[in-house]
């Protein structure tokens, strides 16, 4: 089983990659020929999540669904980063024990 460190990091790396998918898809909003992208979060059998990105199944643009997307992952990347933060205060608190 990975650890709780290893577990909420891979969560900030897919927030990121998400967060980067919708920018993209926003910044290319009016490009002529531009295809969406979106991303598969898919859960790891140790735990935590991994993320890919590949071509949307709807053509066009789709502007709410990219602001919707940056939203979630803002937020999942700041539930991720306190639960890193938390474990990291906890290992030094047991450190600190030992010592």
């Amino acid at each position: 089983m990975a650890s709780v460190s290893s577990i909420s990091l891979s969560g900030m790396n897919a927030a990121q990659t998400q967060l980067n998918v919708a920018a993209h898809n926003v910044a290319n909003l009016n490009t002529d020929g531009f295809t969406r992208q979106e991303v598969t979060l898919t859960e790891q059998s140790e735990g935590g999540v991994s993320a890919s990105v590949g071509k949307a199944s709807q053509t066009g643009a789709a502007l709410e669904e990219d602001v919707v997307s940056q939203l979630q992952a803002t937020h999942a990347y700041l539930a991720n980063l306190a639960v890193f933060k938390t474990s990291n205060k906890m290992a030094g608190a047991l450190l600190d024990l030992d010592a």
